[in-house]
């Protein structure tokens, strides 16, 4: 069973980290710079190429495809005993736990958020939540690649293992008195954020050390939670650099 990666960027991604995956690609036979460009680097790896015309794409509804499509070997999932194998690795952990995130868009952009922001682990559930699957992959601009993504059975049962690791557990809250800004967050810790509509589930709210939330002086009531994740994620991330310099000036 092969899975399906669209669009130019992600194949040419795939491409560079793991050639040997992709299987066959077809292509359009109406060629444009940036497809020829691909295309003569897939020759290089001796990758089956298949001309077609635009009714063999119908089959992709609502997938931006560009004319490409990659039938690739499915990527290795990582399993939760991996996650306490990399925290031994790991020297100041940065995380990312994301609870009912069920969207493949918002899912695939807090995934590129997070790998650009130097996160070390994403965290999503088996269940309440979208499946790393060809949307997910095309959204995140095939950061998938790049970052440890690792679906557990129960969030609340991780938050406590985690907490065993000296983790830090901030949750995004709407309703929170604190504001993220004036949160220390350069410490080991793993943010978590819940769906646009309902935030973190009650009983994972309840097992976060802090809750914090972004100011809106707007006439909007709450931000896309992608967006969310990408203003949380890089406050951390000047935190931690901001630390870093510091130390090594001293």
């Amino acid at each position: 069973m092969f899975e399906t990666v669209f669009g130019i960027h992600q194949i040419f991604s795939l491409l560079k980290k793991n050639p040997d995956s992709i299987k066959e690609i077809f292509c359009i036979k109406k060629n444009n710079s940036r497809r020829v460009l691909l295309i003569n680097e897939l020759k290089k790896h001796n990758i089956n190429i298949n001309k077609v015309d635009n009714n063999w794409f119908k089959k992709f509804k609502n997938c931006v495809h560009q004319g490409l499509v990659a039938y690739v070997k499915p990527s290795i999932s990582l399993q939760e005993k991996d996650l306490y194998i990399l925290l031994k690795k790991i020297k100041n952990p940065f995380l990312l736990i994301l609870d009912s995130i069920t969207d493949p868009h918002n899912l695939g952009a807090c995934l590129r958020s997070a790998e650009a922001a130097g996160v070390d682990v994403v965290i999503i559930p088996k269940k309440r939540s979208a499946k790393i699957n060809a949307t997910v992959k095309k959204t995140s601009c095939g950061t998938t690649e790049n970052i440890a993504v690792i679906r557990v059975t129960n969030i609340v049962h991780t938050i406590s293992l985690l907490k065993d690791y000296n983790i830090q557990i901030l949750g995004s809250d709407s309703e929170a008195d604190q504001l993220f800004y004036n949160t220390k967050m350069n410490g080991p810790l793993a943010l978590v954020m819940g769906s646009e509509d309902k935030g973190i589930r009650s009983l994972v709210k309840k097992n976060c050390d802090v809750l914090l939330s972004i100011p809106i002086v707007g006439k909007v009531s709450s931000l896309n939670v992608s967006v969310a994740t990408g203003i949380l994620l890089f406050e951390i991330l000047k935190q931690r650099t901001k630390t870093i310099i510091n130390n090594n000036i001293k």
